[in-house]
């Protein structure tokens, strides 16, 4: 397993999902400093990327037996950053970042159309149940 890969992985669907939740995560009470970085709780974080990338649902058992601070694991994960500082940062230098969806992410781009891939594009068909009849 590269670890800078998942690093970069987690990164990105952390930074995707609060890109679109922005308006209701920022009224959200979950919101700490930590190591002078205000970002969202540390659980909160963990729990929603063990939703998001299934690869850390297989590593977190092991992170949590070394060790137990959630506020430890995300800052070995790489996440320990404030999610509107970062995404502003991105904005404002430019900065297209590999995603595992796509070879890359414009993070000055709404979600929707930078994370959309043909299969979530279609609009599906109708079946004309009376064929089957």
């Amino acid at each position: 397993m590269d670890t800078e890969q998942l690093r970069l992985s987690l990164k990105l669907a952390w930074l995707d999902y609060y890109r679109d939740n922005r308006a209701w995560l920022t009224r959200l009470g979950v919101w700490v400093t930590y190591k002078g970085k205000r970002r969202p709780s540390s659980s909160f974080i963990l729990a929603t990327l063990s939703t998001l990338e299934p690869k850390l649902i297989q590593l977190l058992p092991l992170v949590v037996e070394l060790s137990s601070n959630p506020d430890r694991i995300v800052s070995a994960l790489g996440l320990n950053f404030n999610p509107d500082a970062e995404l502003e940062r991105l904005k404002q230098s430019k900065k297209m970042l590999p995603s595992s969806q796509n070879p890359a992410v414009d993070y000055g781009a709404p979600a929707s159309k930078s994370l959309m891939t043909p299969d979530e594009a279609c609009t599906g068909v109708e079946e004309d149940r009376s064929a089957r009849i």
